[in-house]
């Protein structure tokens, strides 16, 4: 008896999947090192969240030269370069002796890294899959949400044992490991290696060079572009203050450093799930309806945690609000592919994450800032979830892929 191969974009969906989850499982696990750092250099939480906002910063502003390199090179010395860079920064971390010096290795180490790697992870997989592409993405997606799952914990337990500055030293050893299995699975498209998408038979007389689709300048002239971003960018000041002073927050309300970190726990479980439940919606609502849900949903969702007090209502918000979160991560790159084509993906992402930047940039310092001057963070919640209606608004307006792409024929 033989068996048929496995088709090899199910290998890249695993080098994606691994690379998304070493770096985010670094880059989420910011709250387990929260309270630490604010003892350690005496900050206040505006000082202290700004750490990771440079870091979110960074590697939504990198995914667009990224993806440009990616286009030319391939991606897998983006990916491995990447999180070799994560781990470099996690080093330098450990042996800080001021704030700015975490802000110089996290910030900087961990942004400029994984805004190295995820775009072209991401858009690897995109090119790999047409009919499969809201599955095969969601899957490698998962692996931020799995990352989110295990990084606060294993930070939280190692800090509890060894200190910050060797927890640091251990995730740099385990994001080595990760950026050699990851680079070892990724690849560029199906094209250069004479198969086609989905594991169809490539077409008669060679498969193309070069993969159909529009050019990052064409496709920055389009209103589904600006669309996208500009959706994006709006729900970005609230996407990620959970993920910086969930854990805080619920220390304030008595319930315990820990209890914080399982939040984040419950954030990662939610995304992960959020990513394949709603990444099968799209085969019933089609991609744009499912992802303007994405932004409605997260938007009801922090209206709910500005009114949450107890265990049993944070639990709620976390698992809830991170499904929201993981649907729009598995959802976007597919839907940019199914606008855009695969000719300048890596770039056309990129560009479009760069929006995301801003908000991940000024939303979490926001709100830790407006904590430290009102002693609140209702308002900087609240002020998220508007933004997130907003680009809900936006999204439905805009046409569906295959009408407008129709229309742009025409």
């Amino acid at each position: 008896m033989t068996f048929a191969r496995p088709f090899a974009g199910w290998w890249v969906v695993a080098g994606a999947f691994l690379c998304m989850m070493t770096g985010y499982a670094v880059a989420y696990s910011f709250a387990a090192f929260f309270g630490a750092l604010e003892t350690e250099f005496g900050a206040r939480r505006g000082e202290t969240s700004l750490v990771f906002s440079i870091a979110a910063f960074l590697y939504f502003q990198l995914g667009f030269p990224a993806g440009l390199i990616a286009d030319r090179t391939g991606p897998r010395p983006l990916v491995v370069g990447g999180l070799l860079l994560v781990a470099l920064g996690l080093a330098v971390a450990s042996q800080a002796k001021a704030l700015w010096q975490i802000y110089l290795g996290y910030g900087l180490g961990v942004g400029v890294g994984v805004g190295l790697s995820y775009v072209p992870s991401i858009a690897a997989v995109q090119r790999w899959f047409i009919r499969r592409r809201g599955t095969a993405s969601g899957l490698a997606v998962a692996g931020i949400g799995v990352g989110t799952l295990v990084g606060a914990p294993l930070a939280h337990e190692l800090i509890a044992a060894f200190g910050w500055r060797q927890t640091y030293l251990a995730l740099a050893v385990l994001t080595v490991i990760g950026a050699i299995a990851s680079g070892i699975l990724v690849r560029s498209a199906p094209e250069y290696y004479g198969l086609a998408p989905d594991g169809d038979t490539p077409a008669t007389g060679g498969a193309p060079a070069i993969p159909a689709g529009f050019t990052l300048g064409q496709a920055m002239q389009s209103r589904p572009f600006w669309t996208i971003y500009i959706g994006a960018l709006l729900m970005s000041f609230g996407l990620f203050v959970p993920f910086v002073h969930l854990a805080p927050y619920a220390s304030d309300l008595g319930l315990g450093e820990g209890f914080g970190v399982l939040l984040i726990v419950l954030l990662g479980i939610g995304s992960t799930a959020g990513r394949f439940v709603f990444a099968s919606l799209t085969s019933w609502l089609g991609r744009r309806l499912s992802f303007a849900l994405m932004y409605v949903g997260a938007g009801v969702m922090l209206v709910i945690w500005s009114v949450s007090t107890s265990a049993p209502a944070l639990i709620v918000f976390a698992l809830v609000f991170g499904a929201f979160y993981g649907g729009f991560v598995a959802i976007a790159p597919s839907l940019a592919a199914d606008y855009f084509g695969g000719r300048a993906l890596g770039s056309i992402i990129g560009a479009l994450y760069s929006g995301v930047a801003f908000g991940a940039l000024l939303g979490a310092p926001a709100a830790g800032y407006a904590y430290d001057f009102f002693g609140s963070y209702t308002g900087a919640i609240l002020a998220g979830a508007s933004l997130c209606l907003v680009s809900f608004a936006l999204t439905l307006a805009m046409p569906e892929p295959a009408r407008w792409l129709a229309t742009r024929r025409a």
